[in-house]
This record gives C-alpha cells, sequence and structure tokens, in this order.
C-alpha cells in the first residue's frame, strides 16, 4: 500500500503528467455529460420503457455498451465514437486491397498519414449521416418515443445534424486527448462507454447474489479476475525470433577490430488481430436474423435454428461463434503480419536470424512461426469470446456477464494497459520507479511489430 501512494506521488509531482491526466478527465467528463442529453422531441421516459428488455449482447445492446448508455437515451452522443471506428476499419482493410491506400500507408510517411486521417474524417461524415438516419428509423419505431407535437421533417433534420455534430465533436474530444492528454483518445472514449455500465451490473449481481449466497458472488469475483490476468498474458504475449546485426569494424584504420554483432528479436505476438476477429464474428453472427426479418417480414416467426442462432448462450450460437473467430483470427493476422516486410526489413538493416538465410528462406520461417503462434492465440481468443454466455449459463446475470470476456474485457484491457505505458514512461524519465517492480508495463505496440501492419 505504501509502493502504491508513493507512486501516486510521484506521478501528481510530475507537472506534465499531472496537466495531462487532469486534461483527460475533463473532457471525458464532456463526453459523459453529452451521455445524457436527450435530444429534441424525444420522450425519454417512453424510450426508457420500450428498450428495458433489450439484451446486453444483441447488435443494439453492444452499440450502447460502447456509447455508456447513450444509445438507448437518445442522446446527442447517441452514436458515440462508432461512426469513426467503422472508416477506420475501413480504411484498414482498403489499406491491403487497394494500391494507393497502401502507398499512403507504407511509403509516404507523415504526409500519406495526414492524408489517410483526413480521408476517415471525411469518411466519417457520411457513415454518420447514414447511421444517423437509421438511428432515428429505430426511434420512431418505438411507441411513444417520438413527441406527437414535433413536426416529422424538423425533427429528421435537426436530429441528424445535431448526431452528425455530436460524432465529429467526439472524435475532436479523442484527438485532443491523444495531443494534450495520456493515451489514445479514441479508445479510452470507448473504454469509458464500456466501463460507465459496470456500476451498475456489478451492483445488480451483488444484490442478486448476496440475497442467494454471498460465497457464489465471491467466486465470481475471483473468476473475473483469473479471466483478466489470462487476457492480459494474450494481449502481452510475443513469441520472439532472434536477429543478429552482422558485425562491423570499428575505427578508420584497417587495424581495427570487428565489434561483435548486436543481438536483438522480432517480437511475434500471439493475438496480433487484437479484439478484431470477435467484432467480425459478431457482425456475422447478426447476418442470420436479419436477412430472416428483411426477406419475409418483422412479423414472421423464425425457424427454432434462426432462434438458437440468435440466442447468445445456444450451444450451436457458441460454436459457430467461436469457430468464427478462430478463422477471422488467422485472416486478420495474415493481413496484418507480412513475411515478405520482416525479410525486407531484416535485408535492408544488414541483420539475420542465425541459421536462417537471408531472402527467401526467412520469409518462409517467419511465416511457419506466425501460423504455430496464431493457432493458440485464436484458440484462447475463441475462449475468450465465448466465455460470458459460460458464466451466463452458470447464473451470472447477462449485463454482468459480459464483462467477462469478449469485445468489453479485451478493450478495457488493451487501453488500461496502453495507458499506463504512458504513464510509466513519464516516471522513468524523470528517475523515478515504474508502476511495477521488475521490467515494465508493455504497450500494445513495440519495437519491430509495426511494420508488419504496415503501419
Amino acid at each position: 500500500m505504501n509502493k502504491f501512494i508513493e507512486t501516486l506521488k510521484n506521478i501528481w509531482s510530475i507537472k506534465e503528467l499531472r496537466e495531462r491526466i487532469l486534461y483527460t478527465l475533463g473532457l471525458l467528463a464532456i463526453y459523459r455529460l453529452g451521455s445524457f442529453i436527450v435530444l429534441p422531441g424525444i420522450n425519454a421516459q417512453a424510450l426508457e420503457a420500450a428498450t428495458a428488455n433489450q439484451s446486453a449482447t444483441d447488435i443494439l445492446g453492444l452499440i450502447n455498451a460502447f456509447t455508456g448508455g447513450a444509445f438507448n437515451n437518445a442522446a446527442i452522443f447517441a452514436l458515440g465514437i462508432m461512426p469513426y471506428i467503422t472508416a477506420s476499419i475501413i480504411i484498414q482493410l482498403l489499406g491491403f486491397a487497394v494500391p494507393y491506400f497502401q502507398r499512403l500507408q507504407q511509403t509516404e510517411g507523415e504526409s500519406g498519414r495526414k492524408k489517410i486521417t483526413q480521408i476517415t474524417r471525411i469518411l466519417t461524415v457520411f457513415i454518420t449521416l447514414v447511421q444517423g438516419g437509421a438511428y432515428l428509423t429505430y426511434i420512431r419505431g418505438q411507441e411513444g418515443a417520438v413527441s406527437a407535437q414535433i413536426d416529422p421533417s424538423i425533427f429528421w433534420i435537426s436530429n441528424i445534424i445535431i448526431l452528425s455534430t455530436g460524432t465529429i465533436f467526439a472524435m475532436w474530444l479523442g484527438e485532443k486527448i491523444t495531443d494534450k492528454g495520456i493515451g489514445n483518445g479514441i479508445s479510452i472514449l470507448i473504454m469509458i462507454g464500456i466501463i460507465a455500465t459496470l456500476p451498475v451490473a456489478f451492483f445488480a449481481e451483488l444484490q442478486t447474489q448476496l440475497a442467494n449466497s454471498p460465497f457464489t458472488f465471491i467466486a465470481e469475483i475471483a473468476l473475473l479476475f483469473m479471466t483478466i490476468l489470462v487476457t492480459i498474458l494474450i494481449v502481452q504475449g510475443v513469441r520472439r525470433i532472434p536477429i543478429q546485426f552482422a558485425k562491423r569494424a570499428v575505427g578508420r584504420n584497417a587495424n581495427s577490430m570487428p565489434m561483435a554483432g548486436i543481438r536483438d528479436y522480432i517480437p511475434l505476438k500471439i493475438n496480433a488481430s487484437g479484439v478484431m476477429p470477435i467484432i467480425f464474428a459478431q457482425a456475422i453472427m447478426f447476418l442470420p436474423m436479419s436477412a430472416q426479418q428483411f426477406f419475409t417480414g418483422s412479423n414472421s416467426t423464425p425457424s427454432s435454428w434462426l432462434l438458437s442462432l440468435s440466442d447468445w448462450k445456444s450451444i450451436p450460437y457458441n460454436v459457430i461463434f467461436f469457430t468464427l473467430v478462430v478463422l477471422f483470427t488467422y485472416v486478420y493476422t495474415a493481413l496484418l503480419v507480412n513475411p515478405q516486410q520482416y525479410a525486407e526489413y531484416l535485408k535492408r538493416q544488414n541483420a539475420f536470424i542465425p541459421g536462417i538465410k537471408p531472402g527467401q528462406q526467412t520469409q518462409e520461417y517467419i511465416d511457419t512461426l506466425t501460423t504455430r503462434v496464431t493457432l493458440p492465440g485464436s484458440f484462447f481468443l475463441g475462449l475468450i469470446a465465448i466465455f460470458p454466455a459460460i458464466v451466463a449459463r452458470f447464473g451470472v446475470n447477462d449485463a454482468f456477464a459480459i464483462f467477462f470476456g469478449g469485445t468489453s474485457l479485451l478493450i478495457l484491457v488493451g487501453v488500461v494497459l496502453d495507458t499506463l505505458q504512458h504513464i510509466e514512461s513519464y516516471l522513468l524519465m524523470r528517475k523515478y520507479d515504474g508502476l511495477v517492480k521488475s521490467g515494465k508495463v508493455k504497450g500494445r505496440a513495440s519495437g519491430m511489430q509495426t511494420i508488419g501492419a504496415g503501419m
């Protein structure tokens, strides 16, 4: 405890770090405030009653969790930062397939990144207009949610403008946190949205289990703690490929002795794809029921098979979901980690993997290791994805169960580790002790890992 208090004092004593943390907290407070300012013409009480039975794991519940409840509140930040995330994913996928975006990402340096940022912002505006229209249609479909006294045209025009402005403002807040705050602003906004739903879910589970069995709640907290530890291991786990730089002479005369080769390593992440396979798999799992309603109408009775695929706790759903996560992990890792780029980089740096010839053999060696490392990583990621359904089957309420795995847990762990790494870097620069006694907090990006991502 004394060590913890001393670390907090060290953090507060660094003026720049203190100002960055307070700046970040201030912008986050503004973001949370916007989650409770309701759009004009909305009957908040009627909307709350209409969304009371919404599952925390369907697509609308997932969006609501990422926006910290703003989606169900019909707030000015109802869409949150999700349109920007969608635009970023689209641009990233285009970078794998379109030569123009590949050139911007890989060869044009800072100017290329500025162009990509500009394109992403423009695409965000268009996505926000589309999603805003769909969201307002959803709101109007809720009985009593829209006041009958407001003119429909005014309702549409004004609220689409407000929703678009809210998303752009949230994007601006994220960029300002990145520039003048601490950590990655966009990721922190998503994390805050997820954490906002945690206290309600936690106390609801506490109240339920205390009435039944307090020991069950203690076991749940212990299981959650172990799950977080395993997730941290997966996020931080790497397979180090040793590399050695060629010997070079020191001095200018011919009698100079060669200096021994410098050793380093390439860190291949066990989970290089991050949370994206789970997001893609969830999107696929939403399609069957949506397609059935589109082709046969919303009033038709779906088959038992479709009902099982829409139940996130059913065995067929989780078997297919687990399989999709494993497959998408391999696909996304193949897109991110490019063995040819690694081989070319080593060749340019006059480095090599001991025992492996440069060029084609190095590329094949890295490709083989990536495939082997991805296998356990994909299985662990699949287990994390379906673990909320497993604990929910044992009595954990749905709202609390989502924190036992899936996108929520991976995002929380990744963002917290990344933010702690920024804080620790300030401590170490001022010659203070780090946040841990030995070693250091590992961030998501390290060393040459960014080569494979083409960043």
